[in-house]
């Protein structure tokens, strides 16, 4: 039963958490959470200087207390335009096979400054790049490059194309991404190889809400769409997760607030995240990075797991950092 193998998840785990934070060795960043079958599992950046990120490693746990290893389940050798900053993986299953969108070789535009947003020619880090998907048979992997080339490497609306984020609305796949204070909508083929245009033509949609940095996160709950985002800078203290509401994936989109930062003596820097609802209940959880004090550094992030509830008003309350 969920509710039991996930250490009694209810009134008790209220005000504490049962999992353990950190909930794995390593410097890991950028988790994205999800339950395939009776497991769960936690696809992480790996917190280490772009030069050197060639990998994503993936984690799995039957209680969300003892986790499983799985390294390199997708490498720069497997993408042969990915010359390194892996990023931010995002992982869905569909139709029996496993796909992991990601960010790699924080790309950059010709001239970003001077409005020349063209695509750089040469795959290499702060060239050309950025979204991908692989696919695999397994969630471990091994996966494979599903397309040969990014699915996005365009820079439509000053926003770099990172830190994507799938969900489907009424049949259809969407992906929200974005980079540089600025967020776009997109819509995905079935086969997820390819965008398609909204009906009314274009590509894509800005989507930026107020304070917008990066790490894009929607879904849906009691009939309101959650927007929730990153904020601040991420190598520093005021790194935070704000959120907005709306009836639809579209917006317009409400304003709420943070609802995750510092919070001293434990840790600062609490950010891009992602959510997951325990199948059957209404309780969540926000499966989250942070930089435990004191700091090792800029890259010394460590995966955390903590409650999320919500209020009367279907409000995210103030997230509570847990050890």
């Amino acid at each position: 039963m969920i509710a039991t193998a996930v250490c009694a998840l209810g009134a008790a785990a209220v005000a504490s958490s049962c999992f353990g934070n950190p909930i794995f060795e390593g410097c890991y960043a950028d988790p994205q959470i999800r339950r395939y079958g009776d497991a769960w599992w936690v696809f992480p950046t790996t917190s280490i200087r772009p030069k050197r990120q060639f990998s994503f490693d993936a984690f799995s746990s039957k209680d969300m207390k003892t986790w499983t290893k799985h390294p390199k389940i997708l490498t720069t050798k497997d993408v042969k335009w990915a010359k390194g900053a892996m990023w931010a993986p995002y992982a869905h299953e569909m139709g029996g096979k496993y796909y992991l969108f990601f960010s790699a070789n924080d790309a950059h535009p010709v001239d970003l400054k001077g409005g020349d947003l063209t695509p750089q020619p040469e795959a290499k880090l702060h060239g050309y790049g950025g979204i991908g998907v692989a696919v695999a048979d397994k969630p471990e992997g091994p996966y494979r490059d599903l397309i040969g080339k990014p699915l996005i490497d365009q820079f439509w609306n000053r926003a770099q194309p990172i830190d994507q984020y799938v969900f489907k609305y009424k049949g259809e796949w969407y992906m929200v991404y974005g980079g540089w204070g600025r967020c776009n909508l997109v819509k995905l083929a079935k086969d997820f190889k390819s965008l398609v245009p909204f009906e009314d033509g274009s590509m894509w949609r800005d989507m930026t809400p107020k304070g917008y940095v990066e790490g894009s996160v929607m879904f849906e709950r009691k009939g309101k769409w959650y927007f929730m985002y990153s904020c601040g800078n991420w190598t520093r203290d005021n790194y935070c997760v704000n959120y907005s509401v709306s009836d639809s994936p579209f917006g317009p989109f409400n304003f709420k607030g943070k609802v995750l930062g510092v919070q001293r003596p434990l840790a600062t820097g609490a950010g891009h995240h992602s959510v997951i609802c325990v199948p059957g209940t209404d309780e969540w959880h926000i499966c989250y990075h942070r930089r435990p004090i004191p700091s090792e550094g800029k890259d010394h992030r460590v995966v955390c797991i903590d409650r999320m509830e919500f209020d009367a008003n279907g409000d995210i309350k103030p997230i509570v950092m847990t050890k």
